[in-house]
């Protein structure tokens, strides 16, 4: 098994609409990845060692389906659950637990929110707490790629209740005027925080609202990763041919809370997610892979052992990372630092050299 930071190789922008069988056991192993590193940053922070989580079980094949459809070229607009799309990206596993902890390791150097992490180098946004803002931004974010001449999409994730934000309609209603490359992918996950997907809209479905702004609207299972593969490469190919964007929504479940301050068992019932864990996606394709016979019980087994040391030793290793410099608050503002700011940046620093204050 390759490291858990090197798992998800994507096959690229090139290639047949399906996935070839030799891919399956890849995309398998970013899904288990994901599920691994879930259920470690659930616990992580019931023990108070991370502060915040917000996780996906139920969702990685949505997740790694479409990750593995784009070309790393391509920018993505996450909401706060696209973990498994940040490792398909290749984001290691640590460099995300640094973020949760808000170490030094952390490329935002804790000004952000844990789970809220972005990456320049995966062409990967940092994530906003407000629901939709990112939609909007992957809108112009195409629309300035194109003007420039690169040939590439711009795809932002979100969920059912994002679907009611202004910034839905706003953005797809000018991704649609100006045929921006643009594909908006809705994880239904059949609740918005404690509001069913029944009392969100009135709609037949979340796809259907693409036909008010001119372009398709598609709706695929979720929980198939082979659907969701299939037509985001669609979607990628129509906005390259300059036929402007594509909404899908991808149905699934989540399976756990919205965030870890969430507690599921007071607005749904435990029949509900029983009937939905019948639907695990990682069940599903196990169940693909033994039966098509290029996978065994004893290399599944000897992959989530590997995989759990795996993400144990990464966390370890981000635990063990040094704190963020206090004094990085005064970087990143100005290209020079102005007289001013200098001198708050060495009063700063004769107080934490006198002990004034521990960073």
């Amino acid at each position: 098994m390759a490291e858990a930071s090197e798992v998800a190789q994507p096959g690229g922008s090139d290639g047949p609409a399906d996935l070839p069988k030799a891919e399956l056991p890849k995309l398998y192993r970013a899904m288990v990845l994901a599920r691994v590193v879930d259920e470690r940053c659930l616990t992580l922070q019931r023990q108070g060692r991370i502060g915040f989580y917000v996780p996906l079980q139920g969702q990685e094949a949505a997740q790694v389906g479409s990750a593995w459809a784009l070309d790393p070229e391509d920018w993505i607009f996450p909401a706060y659950r696209e973990l498994a799309v940040a490792l398909v990206r290749g984001v290691p596993v640590k460099l995300l637990l640094d973020q949760f902890i808000g170490n030094s390791g952390d490329v935002l150097k804790g000004r952000q929110m844990p789970n809220h992490y972005g990456y320049r180098e995966f062409r990967f946004v940092t994530a906003s707490s407000p629901v939709g803002t990112q939609i909007s931004q992957a809108v112009g974010a195409a629309m300035a790629a194109r003007w420039k001449g690169e040939e590439i999409v711009t795809v932002t994730y979100f969920g059912d209740g994002t679907t009611s934000s202004n910034d839905f309609h706003a953005g797809l209603n000018f991704a649609g005027v100006f045929k921006a490359p643009t594909i908006f992918f809705c994880q239904n996950n059949q609740w918005a925080i404690s509001l069913p997907r029944e009392r969100q809209t009135h709609s037949e479905t979340l796809a259907i609202k693409a036909t008010a702004y001119g372009f398709p609207g598609v709706v695929v299972d979720g929980t198939d990763v082979h659907a969701v593969f299939a037509a985001v490469r669609a979607a990628r190919a129509r906005a390259l041919a300059g036929e402007g964007p594509t909404l899908i929504e991808a149905q699934v479940y989540r399976l756990g809370p919205h965030s870890t301050s969430d507690d599921p068992r007071r607005y749904r019932t435990d029949a509900e997610l029983a009937k939905w864990k019948e639907k695990d996606p990682i069940a599903r394709l196990k169940h693909e892979l033994l039966t098509a016979s290029v996978w065994t019980e004893e290399e599944d087994a000897t992959l989530w052992e590997t995989t759990r040391k795996e993400v144990v030793a990464a966390f370890e290793s981000a635990e063990a990372t040094p704190p963020v410099d206090p004094l990085t608050m005064f970087d990143d503002v100005f290209a020079e630092r102005p007289a001013g700011l200098e001198l708050q940046r060495a009063s700063f620093a004769e107080l934490l050299k006198d002990g004034g204050l521990k960073p």
